[in-house]
């Protein structure tokens, strides 16, 4: 076998795709329709008259999600290249036409929304965030080194604080947040100069103290985070009414269906805060098997990302996984008055229309990368064999 014959195959799957991975996603997703139809149906059938309204919903979104995964999963992850000025400029446009009236929909005083009914829309910044990622890791691949020279890295960082800005302005604060992080880890993953992270995180902070402390509800929220029981009756009644769903489950938990708190006392249960259902129902025990199953996910993306074929699927994985990661990490630590209250869900977990839909869309690419492996064993000795054979051709 020629060299040029080896190097055609190795641009073909070398393995099949992680299954350990898709296992671990769909009992996430079994888990997450479970607990959406037990915390939802109280608040349902009050709001709507219909106890099955979110779960019938969660359920379309998850088979529009699997299409998605379907899709992205038969796309060689390296053909994205191709287009990543149009996935970079797609996803910066969205934050912006978001912003415009008549197109962008206000909902809880945010424009965060496209839609064209209360029934059909998707949040910006969710498709951003993907875009956001693949944009990076493709750049960042074309760069190699480059990207420790200060003036390629001023290049990264203008596209981040345009699109921090973007998302002030609708506001979107936790996405913001996560969005930055997630774009720092992957600069850093690519081989940025640490020196440079560094000037990026201190002159973070003090914008960062502006912008918690420049409007009064955020300013009550931080003060509420301190002694949410002090404030039990005004800021910190979601605070104290998910420890005390949580305190209740106990080791075991009052059973399934069984919660006190998803009636009124959570509003919108089957959202930001159903980790403290599931804990509440399902105890220690249960909170602890889903929180492994995470683990097992980000382990099993991060073990796809270290074994990838090359650099950019390497970082593509990376992003999506620590996407994952700082939202499950973000919605426990709030959901258990770790953290100041604010709006994360809880993958696959959360009820949830757009976000579960490209989340879903993105795990097809990571499943994706999963089939194209590193030159291993057997191959590398074939390709080392073929130069030899040829050297004595000569």
């Amino acid at each position: 076998m020629s060299t040029n014959k080896v190097k055609k195959q190795r641009k073909g799957p070398t393995t099949a795709y992680d299954f350990g991975f898709l296992l671990t996603l769909i009992l996430l997703l079994a888990c997450g329709s479970i607990m959406v139809f037990s915390a939802s149906a109280p608040w349902a059938s009050m709001t709507v008259g219909n106890p099955y309204h979110y779960i019938i919903r969660q359920l379309v979104w998850i088979a529009i999600g699997s299409v998605g995964l379907a899709v992205t999963y038969h796309i060689p992850y390296y053909t994205y290249k191709r287009f990543y000025k149009v996935i970079l400029i797609v996803s910066i446009g969205l934050l912006i036409v978001v912003l415009v009236p008549g197109i962008g929909k206000v909902v809880k005083g945010s424009r965060r929304w496209i839609g064209i009914n209360d029934n059909l829309g998707f949040q910006a910044s969710e498709l951003a965030k993907i875009g956001l990622i693949l944009a990076f890791a493709i750049k960042l691949q074309k760069d190699g080194e480059k990207i420790r020279n200060f003036k390629v890295f001023v290049k990264y960082l203008g596209i981040i604080v345009l699109v921090d800005g973007l998302l002030y302005l609708e506001p979107h604060y936790s996405a913001l947040m996560l969005i930055t992080i997630v774009l720092c880890v992957m600069l850093f993953l690519g081989g940025v100069n640490l020196k440079h992270i560094g000037l990026l995180g201190l002159g973070a902070v003090p914008i960062l103290a502006v912008v918690a402390l420049k409007e009064s509800y955020r300013v009550a929220r931080l003060v509420s985070f301190l002694d949410p029981f002090k404030y039990k009756m005004g800021d910190g009644w979601q605070a104290v009414q998910s420890l005390y769903a949580i305190g209740s489950g106990g080791i075991f938990g009052l059973g399934l269906g069984m919660s006190r708190q998803k009636f009124s006392y959570i509003p919108e249960p089957q959202n930001d805060f159903i980790f403290s259902i599931f804990c509440e129902e399902l105890g220690l025990i249960g909170a602890i098997f889903v929180i492994i199953l995470f683990a097992l996910l980000i382990w099993r993306g991060f073990k796809i990302a270290a074994n990838a074929r090359d650099r950019e699927g390497s970082l593509m994985v990376s992003g999506i996984i620590t996407l994952i990661a700082m939202q499950v990490i973000v919605n426990i630590a709030v959901v258990t008055a770790c953290l100041p209250v604010t709006g994360m869900q809880l993958p696959f977990i959360s009820y949830g229309g757009s976000s579960l839909t490209i989340l879903m869309t993105a795990m097809g690419i990571v499943l994706n990368v999963s089939k194209y492996q590193k030159v291993v064993g057997a191959e590398k000795n074939e390709i080392a064999n073929s130069r030899r054979r040829n050297s004595r051709s000569y």
